[in-house]
């Protein structure tokens, strides 16, 4: 446990549910944890006691990415956890694969409806379908190569990630239900406000419930890494991370005993010091960056090293790329650093006000 864990508290401990099991963490509420093939390795998801139109049974919170691991263990968990009731709804917080990827096939199983932002929706659905495509490839590695990554062999490794997506993703639902910031989800006789929040994905959704308190964070509160916050070729003049250091502020208007139920890392009390320190670690990165242009005009992917120490591969260095533009950005919005494009097609951010620069 690392010194800033340590100002967490984890009431289950070390405690981890089973594969193919739920592990109960408040009163009709079960936790489920499945394996990644990446370096984030496991994602939770949730299972919630419900009651839709006079039926009995189960709310899904998040579904995993396609694949058999993730099939298999679902359906042991209708044998063995469900206590013979069905799945009548599921919740996917955002759109990104490992909450989305199996979204439909838990759905045409279940006849269930699919709740979700609209934001995250369609572009779930564009992305399964028309996403990944050579063009779409291509305008990524041109982004990156815009903030200085134009190393052939990585460029050639992003143009060939077509189907990235859709291999994970591979169909959404043809409908869905819409949940909007401030909307209540009747769950089990409780009430469960939806929070919006940005930077990390399009129109993330968090659900709180005041009678338990419990919240649902998806990726926007998580206790042991940091959310990945990035600017991505389709909007290449995001503010990301402002929109997502506001967006978590939201939740220190919860009370200090909520329990924190993440998309990764264990369930944790500490809401309020995890946005502190999330912000902190934003702080001291800004930072770190801002001297560093100071000294000398830099690109994304000079800059990158600043910001991550550690050798990366191909699908760490995309989201790290993306998050250092991120930084960046928010430094050229305030009109703490100033960005100007390159004769050579790159973009470099130095000292000097950006002052009309950004929106």
């Amino acid at each position: 446990m690392n010194l800033l864990e340590r100002e967490l508290h984890y009431p289950l401990g070390d405690t981890l549910p089973a594969a193919g099991e739920a592990l109960e963490v408040a009163p009709g509420v079960r936790w489920i944890r499945m394996r990644l093939p990446f370096a984030l390795d496991h994602i939770n998801l949730w299972l919630l006691r419900d009651s839709l139109d006079g039926v009995e049974g189960w709310t899904v919170v998040d579904c995993c990415i396609a694949h058999d691991e993730a099939r298999a263990q679902w359906e042991q968990i209708f044998e063995t956890q469900l206590q013979g009731l069905p799945i009548l709804r599921v919740i996917v917080t955002h759109m990104h694969p490992d909450h989305i990827g199996l979204a439909e096939w838990l759905c045409t199983r279940w006849n269930a409806p699919l709740w979700i932002s609209s934001t995250d929706y369609h572009v779930a659905r564009v992305l399964s379908t028309a996403g990944d495509t050579l063009a779409v490839v291509d305008a990524a590695a041109r982004f990156f190569a815009s903030h200085g990554l134009t190393d052939p062999g990585a460029v050639a490794k992003i143009r060939a990630r077509t189907n990235y997506y859709a291999n994970m993703v591979p169909s959404v639902p043809d409908r869905f239900t819409r949940m909007m910031d401030g909307d209540t989800v009747a769950i089990n006789g409780h009430a469960w406000r939806c929070i919006s929040g940005y930077g990390h994905a399009p129109e993330h959704i968090a659900l709180y419930c005041d009678e338990l308190k419990l919240l649902l964070g998806g990726d926007m509160m998580r206790p042991r890494i940091s959310t990945n916050v990035s600017v991505h070729a389709g909007e290449p003049e995001a503010n990301s991370l402002r929109l997502f250091l506001d967006s978590i502020d939201k939740f220190k208007a919860l009370p200090a005993d909520t329990l924190g139920l993440p998309s990764h890392g264990k369930p944790f009390t500490g809401i309020h010091r995890r946005v502190d320190q999330l912000q902190e670690h934003h702080r001291d990165r800004l930072a770190e960056l801002l001297e560093a242009c100071t000294a000398r005009p830099l690109t994304a992917a000079e800059g990158l090293p600043i910001l991550f120490k550690r050798e990366l591969d191909l699908h760490q260095m995309t989201f790290a790329m993306g998050e250092t533009v991120a930084h960046l950005h928010l430094l050229w919005f305030a009109g703490q650093v100033r960005r100007e494009l390159g004769t050579d097609g790159i973009y470099r951010f130095g000292a000097g006000s950006a002052a009309g620069q950004g929106l």
